[in-house]
């Protein structure tokens, strides 16, 4: 599928599909839900793949979206990548299709990672959550299923920093925000050099480790999903500004936050004039391969 880049306004490189259109939401899910509700102050929608699709054809833009696999660090049924990928592959025209492997399936979870890239030729990449799915990402145990992201040209992106997910349950709901911090992907990029990798969110609370880690690997990126701009450090305004200007990438985190406020944030920055079409869309069609 070939996007007319001209007509979009943005690339929004960080959306969930956070029900499924056929199965009921898993119980464990549904906990989390209700936490957030009392943490947050109030319960964001949980919209399946093709409203991602119907809500970002309506604003002209592209969304990447995903689900989480996070079945053994969580105990919560996933929404299945094929339902993601054939929603998008029916819509091609918004969607970029990334997939999710919970990376404790091992053996069995290489053996779907690349039935997927077989059988979906618009998959783009693979996501990744540390925290929910607790794993550390430099554990060698896990580095076959990059190897077959790399062998394919996708990409891996990770969450990092601290997460919503179980923010104000007992005991953080289990969840340890030791397994996103940047730095272990470091090693990542190292060892997998032809991997391009995405630091998904602004990494609090080690915003510089990521800062330093996609400045010095070719390789690593940044996306700036999950914060409202208005909140953003000043080292991550003047990175973005200068050393990262075409390492940044423009994301939401919808629906936790829609793309029309992040972008409405955003405008607000003493973000250069030359650097705005880099951060909402050109970085994104260049990485992506539009």
């Amino acid at each position: 599928m070939s996007f007319d880049l001209d007509a979009i306004v943005a690339i929004d490189v960080h959306t969930h599909a956070e029900r499924s259109a056929h199965t009921p939401q898993d119980p464990v899910t549904g906990e989390l839900l209700e936490a957030a509700a009392r943490y947050f102050g109030g319960t964001p929608p949980q919209p399946t793949t093709q409203e991602v699709a119907d809500y970002y054809r309506e604003r002209s833009m592209l969304a990447v979206v995903f689900t989480v696999d996070d079945e053994a660090g969580m105990g919560r049924a996933r929404i299945a990548n094929d339902e993601v990928l054939e929603v998008a592959a029916a819509n091609p025209d918004v969607l970029i299709p990334f997939a999710s492997i919970d990376p404790h399936k091992g053996k069995l979870g290489v053996r779907e990672a690349k039935r997927l890239i077989a059988e979906y030729p618009g998959l783009r990449g693979f996501k990744f959550h540390p925290n929910t799915q607790a794993f550390w990402p430099n554990d060698r145990a896990h580095y076959p299923l990059y190897e077959a992201i790399a062998a394919a040209g996708k990409i891996a992106l990770f969450h990092t920093g601290q997460t919503g997910i179980g923010a104000g349950m007992r005991g953080g709901g289990g969840v340890r925000l030791k397994y996103s911090n940047p730095m272990a992907l470091d090693d990542v990029a190292a060892d997998f050099p032809d991997l391009n990798i995405i630091l998904a969110h602004p990494s609090f609370p080690w915003q510089e480790e990521a800062l330093a880690v996609a400045t010095h690997k070719p390789n690593v990126y940044i996306d700036l999903s999950g914060w409202s701009p208005k909140y953003f450090p000043e080292i991550l305004i003047r990175y973005t500004n200068t050393l990262l200007r075409e390492k940044m990438l423009f994301g939401s985190d919808f629906p936790l936050i829609t793309p029309d406020r992040w972008l409405a944030d955003f405008e607000a920055l003493a973000i250069r004039d030359e650097v705005r079409p880099l951060v909402l869309k050109q970085n994104a069609a260049r990485l992506l391969g539009l």
